[in-house]
């Protein structure tokens, strides 16, 4: 009898763990019903990359996948059921850029993990370039209300840095869009930007002043903007305005101090549900043909 009511008891808290906790934005038959069937959504784009001064063809995927994520750790839990009080359901994206300049690659890497339900920031970021010169990578990991900030560069003039950060960072909106595209704040506030763009544009890692902005564009498809006027940033990311709230295309400019653009596109080619992990025997490697990668 005591075993029993021991398991009703833990069985309780592990479902109040995962129970909807803040975000009104989140239906959670909805949410469960496509994003708990044990599969990663994986977006694959064409990207025109632009990149010293000249537009570069590649390609960027995007992986949103849920897990269970450590509030302590801030890592993914290995067995959440051993430690519910621990557990922290999120959106997970994983987002990656392969281009070529000149005769040598490019390689980027973003992770953001994002809580579904508690009203909070993104408790985890991290950002990779590499290329033939060398590699970075950035981290920001949220506590006590701030972002510590980890940066290591080749570069002499970034070389290790650590700094904190009391802004949420503009890559989350990608996460938020697809939770609720109404779960993303509106107007003029301030925002750490784009880990990745921070890097190619060998800027200050800062919050800077941004503006954001909401547009319907028809067909069901809206578009959020994210416009920085003091280091010439915009961000524009096109989605269907219904549930799960896909992204189709993104779009990145830079206006130079010289007034010269760069300006960056990506638009979605294929999308599939796909539970890669258990894909990682080189039979399944045509499925990558079928990615269009």
């Amino acid at each position: 009898m005591f075993q029993f009511l021991f398991f009703l008891l833990s069985f309780s808290i592990f479902l109040f763990s995962c129970s909807p906790s803040g975000r009104e934005g989140v239906e959670e038959e909805q949410f469960a019903k496509y994003w708990y069937q044990g599969k990663a959504e994986i977006n694959v784009f064409d990207l025109q990359q632009s990149r010293y001064g000249q537009v570069r063809p590649g390609k960027a995927v995007m992986i949103f996948v849920t897990e269970d994520f450590s509030k302590a750790k801030q890592v993914k839990l290995d067995n959440p059921k051993d430690r519910p009080s621990d557990a922290q359901k999120v959106l997970k994206l994983n987002m990656t850029r392969e281009f070529v300049t000149g005769v040598y690659p490019y390689h980027t890497m973003l992770s953001v993990f994002t809580p579904v339900y508690e009203e909070v920031w993104s408790p985890k970021l991290t950002a990779s370039v590499t290329e033939w010169c060398g590699q970075s990578f950035t981290q920001l990991n949220f506590k006590s209300g701030k972002y510590n900030a980890k940066q290591f560069s080749y570069f002499e003039n970034e070389g290790d840095a650590e700094t904190k950060l009391d802004a949420p960072a503009e890559e989350e909106i990608f996460n938020l869009i697809r939770l609720n595209p109404d779960l993303v704040p509106m107007g003029n506030l301030r925002l750490v930007p784009s880990l990745i763009f921070q890097r190619f544009a060998h800027i200050p890692l800062k919050a800077e002043s941004a503006t954001v902005s909401k547009r319907d564009i028809g067909s069901n498809q809206s578009e959020i903007e994210v416009a920085y006027s003091e280091i010439g940033r915009k961000l524009i990311v096109r989605y269907q305005m219904f549930f799960p709230y896909e992204i189709i295309a993104f779009q990145e400019v830079w206006t130079k101090a010289d007034g010269k653009q760069e300006i960056t596109t990506a638009t979605r080619t294929n999308m599939q549900m796909l539970d890669y992990w258990n894909q990682n025997e080189k039979v399944f490697e045509p499925l990558r043909k079928d990615l269009g990668l």
